[in-house]
C-alpha cells in the first residue's frame, strides 16, 4: 500500500471541492503539476486514472489521492455512467510517499528535531499522519456526505466563520481516510510500544524497573525496548526520563514548590540526580529554568 506521510502540524487544509458525472466515454482530465492534492471519491461507475506510470481503477466506495507535483491522466474511457466527488487540499508542511507501513525513519527524525528544541519553554510536538493514496473507505457515505457539505459551503466561504467550519469538516475527512489504513495496519511492535508508553505515563511518579514494565504489559523487557526504539526512537528508560522532565518543567512554571519536592513528584528519588538529569536534557538547571521564565519566583 502506498502511503502519504504528512508531518503535522501544520494541518492539511481544504481548498475547494465539487461533484462531477459523465456518460460512457467520459475521460478524466490530463493534467500535470497542478500544485494541489486531489482527492477523488467515486459514487457510481468506475474512473480509470493514471499517475506517473501507475494505473488505478476507482470504483464506488473507493478513493484516490493524486499528488500536486505529478502527471495524472485518464488511462481509458469510462465504460458506464460515472460520478464522483473531488476535493482539492494542500499542506505547507513536509510530506513523503512510500510503499511501507513502517514509520520508523520519520519517528526517529522527529525525535531528533524535538530534542534540538529542548531548550524552549514549550515546543510543538509534531507527528506523522498517514493517509493511503488508494483505499476502500470504511464509511464511504460519510466521506461523500462531508465533501457534499464542503461544496455547499463554498458559496459562503468569504465569511471567516464558514471557512473555519470547512476546515473542521475537512479534518473529519482526513480521519476517515486514515482510518481505512489504521484499523488494519497496527503492527504487534506498535501495539507493544504504545502499551509500554501508556504504562510509563501513568506510573511516572513511581520507581519502574524493566522487569516490572514487562510483567505489567505481558511482554519481555528486551522486546519492549526493541519496539519502543522502533516506534518512538528511544529506549523505555529515555522515554520515561523525557516524560518526567516535561512534567517537571510544568511544575517549575506553574507552582512555587521547592525543586526537591518537584523532583520527588515527578519520580526522582534524589534531588541532585534530578538536577543533573534536567540540566543534561535542557541545557539549563531547574533553578535557572524557573528564573528565566518566572520573574516573580
Amino acid at each position: 500500500m502506498t502511503l502519504f506521510h504528512f508531518t503535522v502540524p501544520p494541518m492539511l487544509h481544504y481548498i475547494a471541492s465539487g461533484f462531477t458525472s459523465g456518460p460512457p466515454g467520459y475521460k478524466h482530465s490530463n493534467r500535470r503539476n497542478i500544485e494541489v492534492f486531489v482527492l477523488l471519491a467515486v459514487t457510481e461507475g468506475c474512473l480509470y486514472i493514471g499517475e506517473e506510470g501507475q494505473s488505478f481503477e476507482i470504483r464506488p466506495g473507493q478513493s484516490l489521492i493524486l499528488r500536486p507535483d505529478a502527471h495524472h491522466y485518464a488511462t481509458k474511457e469510462c465504460e458506464a455512467f460515472t460520478s464522483y466527488h473531488w476535493l482539492h487540499f494542500q499542506t505547507t508542511g513536509r510530506f513523503e510517499m512510500d510503499d511501507s507501513c513502517s514509520t520508523r525513519t520519520e519517528q526517529e527524525e522527529l525525535a531528533e528535531e524535538q530534542n534540538s528544541l529542548a531548550k524552549r519553554i514549550f515546543r510543538t510536538q509534531t507527528f506523522i499522519k498517514q493517509i493511503p493514496q488508494f483505499t476502500t473507505l470504511l464509511q464511504p457515505a460519510k466521506v461523500t456526505d462531508l465533501i457534499g457539505q464542503l461544496t455547499e459551503l463554498d458559496r459562503h466561504n468569504h465569511r471567516s466563520s464558514v471557512s473555519w467550519k470547512q476546515q473542521l469538516l475537512f479534518q473529519d475527512i482526513v480521519d476517515q481516510l486514515s482510518a481505512s489504513f489504521e484499523m488494519h495496519s497496527s503492527s504487534p511492535a506498535t501495539h507493544c510500544a504504545e502499551l509500554a508508553a501508556s504504562y510509563l505515563r501513568q506510573h511516572y511518579r513511581d520507581p519502574i524497573t524493566a522487569k516490572e514494565l514487562g510483567e505489567s504489559i505481558n511482554f519481555h523487557p528486551v522486546y519492549i525496548a526493541r519496539c519502543m526504539q522502533r516506534v518512538f526512537g528511544c529506549s523505555p528508560v529515555d522515554y520515561l526520563l523525557r516524560f518526567r522532565i516535561e512534567r517537571a518543567k510544568l511544575l517549575l512554571l506553574q507552582t512555587d514548590h521547592p525543586i526537591a519536592l518537584i523532583a520527588e513528584e515527578v519520580g526522582f528519588s534524589h534531588a541532585a540526580y534530578f538536577a543533573s538529569t534536567f540540566t543534561k536534557h535542557e541545557g539549563i538547571s531547574p533553578r535557572k529554568y524557573r528564573q528565566r521564565f518566572c520573574l516573580t519566583r
